[in-house]
């Protein structure tokens, strides 16, 4: 991963990507979001206070995922109606990227669908909805309107200024899972797998008061 430095609109700090790939990141000091091109970098907004969260999980987490390193660079934080959770941007090694769910801890992996099917529209996304995705059959499981309450780190998408956005999740009978998100005009798919906490191997690691 090369690490291009640009400085901060906003603030005039030093801005370091870690991954070349990033679009979007936030700036460390005077928290601005920033999207760039190349490595122009446009101020957006700002990121509010982030809400507290018990995960053990930050930014520059390492593990390992089916053999392959990787390292947490980002985060999206979802609030819903009762509770909320974390997508963490991880990237690997060999600089593709994909994301950790994590909620109730409870962990998925799973990467975008870049040429997806034809999915179902909103309306039509209703629970126990079957359908074949990569010569799988899953089973729409829940719809969840959830809000937007803050990002941190690299993304490798513009996201700001979303609000009562639509996900289905889809199960299926093992370890297999997905997710249709409908923020945008058009759906994007992802698809993973549900995973155990100590499969990942995760180190660098928030410390809680009482971990020994």
């Amino acid at each position: 991963m090369s690490e291009p430095v640009a400085n901060c609109p906003s603030c005039g700090a030093p801005v370091q990507f870690r991954w070349s790939s990033a679009v979007q990141t936030v700036c460390p000091f005077c928290h601005s979001i920033l999207v760039r091109d190349d490595l122009d970098l446009k101020n957006v907004g700002k990121v509010a206070d982030l809400p507290p969260d018990p995960s053990p999980i930050s930014l520059l987490t390492e593990g390992t995922y089916r053999g392959k390193s990787f390292q947490v660079l980002g985060r999206i934080i979802y609030a819903w109606e009762d509770g909320g959770w974390n997508e963490w941007h991880i990237v690997f090694s060999d600089g593709s990227s994909g994301w950790l769910s994590d909620a109730q801890l409870q962990y998925a992996v799973s990467f975008l669908v870049t040429a997806p099917p034809t999915l179902p529209g909103e309306d039509e996304v209703s629970r126990g909805k079957e359908l074949e995705l990569s010569q799988i059959v899953y089973q729409v499981a829940t719809r969840t309107r959830a809000s937007y309450k803050g990002v941190e780190g690299e993304l490798p998408f513009p996201f700001y200024g979303k609000s009562d956005m639509l996900f289905a999740d889809l199960k299926t009978s093992g370890r297999a899972f997905g997710t249709i998100d409908y923020s945008d005009p058009t759906p994007a798919l992802f698809l993973g797998e549900w995973v155990e906490f100590e499969e990942l191997q995760l180190k660098n690691l928030r410390q809680f008061e009482g971990w020994s």
